[in-house]
């Protein structure tokens, strides 16, 4: 039976760069396989970015509203037509933008379509707190892999956190892309472990986005959460 694959690491561990291997494995034996990643990663434009410099076109980008499972059909029978050659396997970068439908959609292809998936992303955003699309892979992925990285103390790196003009920060919307510039100013990630984050962080941990149990029956948030967690 094809599996669901959720190879999760800290940012700068790899993740595209195996996932570009992975496509390169296939593709090496003659194989097909589909490239995807959410329209929420605007580095790149509609490709694959690797840190080591290596890029690659998608062949499709999926939007917040978009039937994963039916997208993926259309392709595969693009696919199909045009080379003659089934789908080997489904790859997705930047894995954590997803829904959580979409995730499940992912589930349904390995299994009701017997192609694997192999999902790359990481687990938490800069304020420790887990993307959607990430805790739903964490639940019901077959597999799950963790590509390691390391942090600026040799440690191994397991947080992300975010610079705003080389300055950590550590409140802010959910999702901001590297090398873009907000309004603040240019947004860069470094990845670092438990202890120099919390150094950095002054002990701060998940932002005040976390629901905090005052009462039994009475549930209040330090500051507005994000939406799925309401």
């Amino acid at each position: 039976m094809a599996k669901l694959y959720f190879r999760y690491g800290a940012m700068n561990s790899g993740k595209s760069t195996a996932m570009l291997q992975a496509a390169y494995n296939y593709e090496e034996r003659g194989q097909q396989v589909l490239l995807a990643k959410p329209s929420v990663d605007t580095r790149g434009d509609n490709g694959i970015v690797s840190r080591l410099g290596v890029t690659r076109p998608v062949d499709f980008v999926i939007l917040p509203s978009d039937d994963v499972y039916a997208k993926f059909g259309r392709e595969r029978s693009r696919v199909l037509r045009r080379t003659g050659v089934d789908v080997s396997c489904l790859l997705l970068d930047e894995a954590q933008f997803l829904s959580e439908p979409q995730v499940d959609d992912l589930l349904r292809i390995a299994i009701q379509e017997g192609v694997p998936v192999l999902a790359y992303g990481i687990r938490t955003d800069f304020q420790t707190v887990a993307f959607p699309g990430s805790r739903r892979l964490l639940e019901i992925a077959h597999s799950l892999e963790e590509l390691k990285t390391i942090c600026r103390c040799g440690r191994k790196a397991i947080f992300n956190t975010r610079k705003i003009d080389g300055q950590f920060v550590f409140d802010g919307d959910q999702v901001a892309i590297d090398t873009s510039r907000s309004s603040a100013g240019e947004v860069s990630y470094e990845s670092l472990c438990g202890a120099c984050y919390l150094e950095e962080s002054h002990g701060q941990l998940g932002g005040g986005r976390r629901r905090v149990l005052v009462e039994p029956a009475e549930i209040v948030y330090g500051s507005a959460p994000d939406p799925d967690f309401t």
